[in-house]
């Protein structure tokens, strides 16, 4: 190789070395110093990365724990993100040489000729296409970044997954005490028929009391066919959460009562965008968009190829070996579009219009994540008060219909007192159930959209 070969050689090696930049991702929504919703004790604390286990329920934590190995959701997630792995180590291969490796053999014999002949040969090739422009390293940005943006979307299933196995259990123990609220109340309408069947055969009340009072126990009745078949439904939606056939699931909790009310963690502003994978996949999208950009821009450029190779002969296969008779070759090639019907345009202005959805897309979910946080923290107080006030609605409303039979026996008052406060009982109940199942799912909602203790 003579000297100006060798000066062009190591001037492209040189430009070589120019690869992408990455661009830093813009500040496009200005955090607030703090939360619009009412103060709570915890403000400032993050919830943390096993969030469920403040709820008290060594059955939940399994639960989790199940749905952590068997949902299918996470084993998709799981598998893009592999995808998105060789994705990477395919975008990256072109940053390095290719060498082949070419072997043969021939045996002939000549038109009239007694003896055979044999001839072996070996090549070995080697080209590098030198990344002038950072073309190479820009695919490979592109590629990096697609695989961070589904590493944080497996984040986000994982803790959606998480979030509906806790919401949706809660639901079938609330509603397994809504069940127990429909029974122990046709119970009482039950006792109440006997009390007004006994005062009929006395004649100290009519056939229309006894009327009403059956209508109120068919009423009970009827209210617990569909209390059992949304536990059935809640139940098999949680065996689907957890990867299992649904026939034959089943969970031991029957109730919220030992459900602890876990403290709230309410985060700081400044540090959501931080703890909210969803977030940061949209920003590794933004940056997958840069390095599309960068490739397309860097397509309006020659393309330079360095070639290399070593070819053998010989009429033995031990004459491969001897480099007497190799023949080498080194070469460089330039090759630069004159004309394509304006294909590279499009293809950057393609890139440039999805980096501009990309922008708005992330800047839309910076605005959800603290809409989903403000949303939440209002929901959390107010079904805490909620439920602290229906707790004094249910002490009433068993207090007066404590009281409505009590009168109702010494015949100083008429059925419709009694009758009205069943109701009243049957619906504080069955309400305080529903308010406190809220109360619990807001507090699970609320460590969802806080990231779930987790953290890039």
């Amino acid at each position: 190789m003579n000297h100006a070969s060798s000066i062009a050689l190591a001037a492209a090696l040189a430009l070589a070395g120019c690869s992408y930049k990455s661009t830093p991702t813009p500040e496009v929504v200005t955090p607030p110093a703090a939360w619009a919703a009412p103060a709570i004790a915890g403000e400032g604390v993050w919830p943390a990365a096993d969030w469920w286990q403040g709820f008290a329920s060594p059955e939940l934590a399994a639960l989790v724990a199940a749905a952590r190995t068997g949902n299918t959701d996470l084993a998709q997630a799981a598998a893009r993100v592999a995808q998105a792995e060789a994705s990477l180590r395919i975008a990256g291969a072109s940053l390095w040489p290719s060498l082949g490796l070419s072997a043969g053999g021939d045996l002939r014999r000549p038109s009239g000729a007694n003896d055979w002949s044999d001839s072996y040969s070996a090549a070995l090739s080697a080209s590098y296409e030198v990344d002038f422009w950072g073309a190479n390293a820009a695919d490979r940005a592109g590629a990096a970044a697609g695989l961070d943006a589904s590493r944080f979307d497996g984040e986000t299933v994982t803790l959606t997954v998480t979030a509906s196995v806790a919401s949706t259990y809660l639901q079938v123990l609330s509603l397994r005490d809504r069940l127990d609220v429909a029974r122990r109340n046709l119970s009482i309408a039950e006792d109440v028929l006997a009390l007004v069947e006994a005062k009929v055969g006395a004649g100290a009340a009519s056939d229309l009391d006894l009327a009403q009072q059956r209508t109120v126990v068919a009423q009970r009745r009827a209210a617990v066919p569909p209390l059992e078949q949304n536990v059935r439904e809640q139940l098999a939606a949680l065996a689907v959460l957890l990867g299992l056939v649904p026939t034959g699931f089943d969970v031991a909790g029957t109730s919220l009562s030992p459900i602890v009310v876990p403290p709230l963690a309410a985060g700081m502003p400044s540090s959501l965008l931080q703890r909210r994978p969803d977030v940061k996949a949209a920003e590794a999208r933004l940056a997958g968009a840069d390095a599309d950009i960068a490739a397309a821009r860097a397509a309006f450029f020659p393309q330079v190829t360095l070639s290399a190779g070593l070819a053998l002969s010989g009429a033995a296969a031990g004459d491969l070996f001897s480099l007497s008779d190799a023949a080498w070759s080194l070469g460089a090639s330039l090759v630069q579009t004159i004309f394509d019907g304006g294909r590279r345009e499009a293809q950057r202005d393609l890139a440039e219009a999805r980096k501009v959805e990309l922008l708005q897309s992330y800047r839309a979910a910076i605005l959800a994540a603290f809409q989903d946080v403000e949303v939440a923290l209002g929901a959390v107080d107010t079904l805490d008060r909620q439920r602290r006030l229906q707790d004094e609605v249910v002490a009433q409303a068993r207090r007066a219909l404590e009281l409505a039979q009590i009168q109702y026996r010494a015949g100083a008052s008429d059925l419709l007192s009694v009758l009205s406060a069943q109701q009243s009982l049957y619906s504080a109940e069955d309400q305080a159930a529903q308010i406190k199942l809220s109360a619990l799912q807001a507090r699970v909602t609320l460590y969802r959209v806080l990231g779930g203790g987790w953290s890039s």
